[in-house]
C-alpha cells in the first residue's frame, strides 16, 4: 500500500475521464481509501475542494476543443457534462471571464488551470506524536449551535458558544465526564463535503459520559463505536493545533495505513488558559484501517 502513489492514480483516472464519467467507486478502488476520505486529504494538500479541481480542469479542456471549429459549443458542452449549452456557458464566463463563442476568437489569451499531481514534502519544527485508541460508544452532552468553519485563527463563533457556560454548568457538566476525553471538550460534526472555508457545521462544547442523560437543559450528541487516531499537540495556541491539522492530512495520512471515516471529530485542551506556549491539545479523529 502507497497512499501517495494511489493518489496520484487516481488523479490520473480523473484527468481520464474529464470528457467522460466519473466513476467515484473507481476513484476509492484505485486510491484505496473512501471518497470521503479522498476528497479531505485531496482538499489539505491541494487547498482547494475536488468539486472545483475537476471543474477548472474541465473549462481549461474547454479551450483546447474550441480550437476545432467542428466541434459545436452544445457538443462541447454535452461532452464535458454539463446539462446544457447554458449551463456549460455560465460556468465558463465564471472561470474565463468570456462566453465561449467570444472567446474563440482569441484562446490563447486565457489562463489554463493544470492538472494536479502530489509528492509528499515532510517539513521540520514540530513533534507530532499520535496513538490509536479503540472506544465503545458513548454521548457528548453540552451546548450545540451551527457554526462556520474557520482554517486560521480564533473563530469567534466558538467564544461565543462558550459564554454560554457559566460555572455552575461547567461544573454540572464535569460531573458528568466519565470516558476520555476527560472533562470540557469541543466536538465538530456534519461538515460540508470538501470542507471549504466557511461551510457550515455542527459544534458542541461538552463532555465525553456514559451516562443516561435525560437532561432537557443540554444538547445530546451519539458517537457510535469508533478507532480513534489521537494526535498530541504542544505549542501556541491556535497556531500549533492548527498547524497539527493540516500536517494531519498532507503528510501522516498519505504515510499511514489509516483513512478518516465520517464522524466527530474531537479536541481536548488541557486548561481554558490558552496563553502558556508550549499549551497542550489532544486532536480525536476517527479512522479505518485501510484494507
Amino acid at each position: 500500500m502507497e497512499p501517495l502513489r494511489d493518489l496520484n492514480r487516481a488523479m490520473e483516472y480523473i484527468e481520464e475521464q474529464l470528457t467522460g464519467t466519473i466513476d467515484f467507486s473507481q476513484i476509492e478502488r484505485i486510491a484505496g481509501c473512501s471518497e470521503y476520505h479522498f476528497r479531505r486529504m485531496f482538499s489539505y494538500i491541494s487547498g482547494i475542494n475536488l468539486s472545483e479541481y475537476i471543474r477548472n480542469r474541465k473549462l481549461t479542456v474547454a479551450l483546447d476543443l474550441l480550437r476545432d471549429d467542428s466541434h459545436r459549443i452544445i457538443d462541447i458542452a454535452i461532452e464535458l457534462g454539463y446539462e446544457s449549452p447554458d449551463s456549460f456557458a455560465r460556468a465558463f464566463q465564471v472561470m474565463h471571464g468570456e462566453t465561449p463563442s467570444m472567446a474563440r476568437k482569441h484562446l490563447s489569451d486565457f489562463s489554463r488551470f493544470d492538472p494536479m499531481t502530489f509528492r509528499l514534502t515532510i517539513t521540520g519544527g514540530m513533534k507530532m506524536l499520535v496513538r490509536i485508541e479503540e472506544k465503545e460508544e458513548f454521548k457528548i452532552v453540552g451546548v450545540h449551535k451551527q457554526i462556520t468553519l474557520v482554517h486560521r485563527g480564533v473563530n469567534p463563533q466558538m467564544n461565543s458558544m462558550l459564554s454560554e457556560l457559566t460555572m455552575e454548568r461547567i461544573l454540572e457538566l464535569k460531573g458528568m465526564s466519565n470516558t476520555t476525553p476527560k472533562g470540557i471538550i469541543s466536538v465538530s460534526t456534519n461538515f460540508s463535503e470538501d470542507r471549504v472555508e466557511g461551510s457550515i457545521l455542527d459544534h458542541y462544547i461538552g463532555v465525553a459520559t456514559t451516562l443516561d442523560v435525560q437532561e432537557e437543559s443540554w444538547k445530546i450528541l451519539a458517537v457510535p463505536k469508533y478507532t480513534w487516531a489521537v494526535f498530541t499537540v504542544v505549542g501556541k495556541f491556535p497556531d500549533a493545533l492548527q498547524e497539527t491539522w493540516a500536517k494531519i492530512y498532507t503528510e501522516w495520512f498519505p504515510s499511514s495505513e489509516y483513512q478518516s471515516v465520517q464522524g466527530p471529530e474531537m479536541l481536548w485542551h488541557e486548561s481554558p488558559d490558552t496563553s502558556k506556549h508550549d499549551y497542550h491539545s489532544e486532536i480525536w479523529i476517527p479512522v479505518t484501517r485501510i484494507q
